[in-house]
């Protein structure tokens, strides 16, 4: 027996249609490209997205065409993504610190119909064009006033497409599993690959953004949405923005650590969300400058793991509580958050922030598990470690193109390439990725955990840690450091610092320091490139 309740799809355009309706007035702020601070609204906003969807039809998108945008987050991508999926087609996020090359192949492979481009990366794609195989046009993120001299063929102004519609369009039904956008990962060897969200996948995944043992989104926030739109969807929050009615603060390219904080103070920035190195230099400018946060009560930090130090920072110098999250492009991307429980409140900070420096509990609607090298699953005490796998509503069950082949076990588990723990209370900690932790002597050490804690030695900016053939033990840790600028910092204080929390078994052979550290398009430490740079390197031990 079936229950008696209306059949209505979960469609992602249903989330722009009530923040429209519901919250018309709520702003939508961006800094803009050409300069100067945007304001609108969600109604606005709905509107111009059903204009974009009418004039993608007139040029011949149709169900199921791959759009791709290369953007910054901005007032015009928001109406892209609500526009493109909102008519069925598919909004394909490209990140443009990718190489070219690669570039150059998630567009075919998508087999983008047309791109939208904003000023920045105008030049990127004149240089790129003659590969593009199934591209018939680009359309530039802006008005005629600031369109510039190209040699983009098939170029279109982005508002005169826009504005010559009349908006008078009803946003078509269809099956909610129908896909929405694309993402591809940004893997460190091989092509990146595409993951393929549904318009169901997206809506449910809102409802967890919104929750507040998710990440508590409501109309009461002013969101800044510092995590790129081509990362993950920057995280889901334009979805969960529109579906709570949250104001959202769109930062555009300016990513240093003034041009955030003005922002912050000048929108009344209660929420934001990021990478670690946006926040380092965040509060590296805040720090300097003697200034505090007047709104701004959480900041969600995702990604790669938060630094204890950071996360310290935060809250006891500027009284701003820190969601840890876990995620990854095949999750849309939430998969834990770092809430504290109830029975937590009365425990004393120190306590509170070794919990929250875990990548935190399950949301409901994912399923997580560890399992052991010949599969089976290990106990949740908090010390047995090993891979972690994932199942729910809005987990990849496969690549776009099947690419990667089967990426499922026969019980429906996506396997994360993390390395974990779970606590008793469901808190998960990622221990390393598989590829990254050190084998040394039959123990394994995680490299994460040193990197967390050589970045609370003082005069350390940045950390990355290695392994290195070692003759006798296998493998040990090498630490790569970034001094801060003028600091005196030297290996033996690195060391002496790591003592007070690492086992001597666990403490790195050297400390080698460098200018800078290799990131991966999306912000990570580039361990790859780092391993094959020291790859000869000789530790004092051997």
């Amino acid at each position: 027996m079936l229950g008696l309740i209306q059949d209505r799809p979960l469609l992602i355009s249903s989330l722009i249609e009530y923040s429209g309706l519901n919250h018309g007035d709520v702003e939508i702020v961006s800094r803009t490209v050409e300069g100067p601070i945007h304001r609108t609204n969600y109604r606005n906003i709905n509107l111009r997205a059903k204009k974009l969807a009418q004039a993608l039809t007139k040029l011949g998108a149709k169900l199921g065409d791959r759009i791709g945008t290369v953007a910054w987050n901005g007032y015009r991508h928001m109406e892209i993504y609500f526009g493109v999926s909102g008519m069925g087609a598919v909004c394909h996020t490209i990140n443009p610190r990718l190489f070219p090359e690669q570039i150059a192949y998630i567009v075919n492979h998508a087999e983008d119909k047309y791109l939208f481009v904003d000023l920045t990366f105008v030049p990127l794609l004149e240089a790129l064009q003659e590969q593009f195989e199934k591209v018939e046009g680009i359309v530039i993120m802006t008005d005629e006033a600031h369109m510039p001299e190209t040699t983009l063929k098939n170029v279109i102004c982005y508002e005169t497409l826009v504005e010559a519609e009349e908006g008078d369009y009803d946003w078509p039904q269809f099956d909610e599993m129908t896909a929405s956008s694309l993402c591809y990962t940004s893997g460190t060897t091989g092509n990146p690959k595409g993951v393929l969200y549904a318009n169901r996948s997206t809506v449910l995944h809102s409802f967890c953004v919104c929750a507040n043992d998710g990440l508590g989104v409501s109309s009461g926030d002013s969101i800044l949405a510092v995590v790129p739109m081509f990362h993950a969807n920057a995280w889901g929050l334009p979805y969960a923005a529109a579906m709570s009615g949250a104001k959202m603060v769109l930062p555009g390219a300016a990513m240093d650590g003034a041009s955030l904080y003005e922002l912050m103070e000048a929108e009344k920035v209660t929420l934001s969300a990021g990478v670690p190195t946006i926040w380092m230099m965040l509060l590296g400018y805040v720090k300097e400058n003697k200034l505090k946060f007047s709104t701004m009560d959480r900041t969600v930090i995702g990604g790669s793991a938060a630094p204890r130090s950071m996360i310290e920072t935060f809250i006891n110098d500027y009284g701003v509580n820190v969601i840890h999250a876990w995620g990854m492009t095949e999750t849309s991307p939430i998969g834990t958050t770092g809430n504290l429980l109830k029975k937590h409140a009365d425990l004393p900070e120190d306590e509170k922030i070794d919990i929250r420096i875990k990548q935190g509990r399950l949301v409901y609607g994912v399923e997580l598990k560890i399992t052991g090298d010949n599969g089976e699953e290990l106990p949740r005490d908090g010390v047995a470690f090993g891979d972690i796998k994932v199942r729910g509503p809005w987990i990849t069950k496969g690549y776009f193109k099947g690419e990667g082949g089967e990426v499922l076990d026969d019980d429906g588990w996506f396997t994360t390439g993390d390395v974990g723990t779970i606590d008793p209370d469901g808190y998960m900690q990622i221990t390393d990725r598989s590829k990254d932790v050190i084998k040394s002597g039959g123990e394994w050490i995680s490299s994460i955990d040193v990197e967390n804690e050589a970045l609370g030695c003082p005069g350390i900016v940045e950390a990355a840690v290695i392994a290195v053939p070692h003759p006798k033990w296998d493998e040990r840790p090498l630490v790569i450091a970034v001094k801060e600028k003028g600091h005196p910092v030297s290996r033996d204080d690195v060391i002496k610092h790591l003592e007070n929390s690492l086992a001597k078994w666990q403490l790195p052979d050297d400390v080698v320091f460098v200018d800078e550290l290799p990131h991966t398009a999306t912000g990570k430490l580039l361990k790859t490139k780092l391993r094959d740079e020291f790859k000869d390197y000789k530790l004092p031990t051997t």
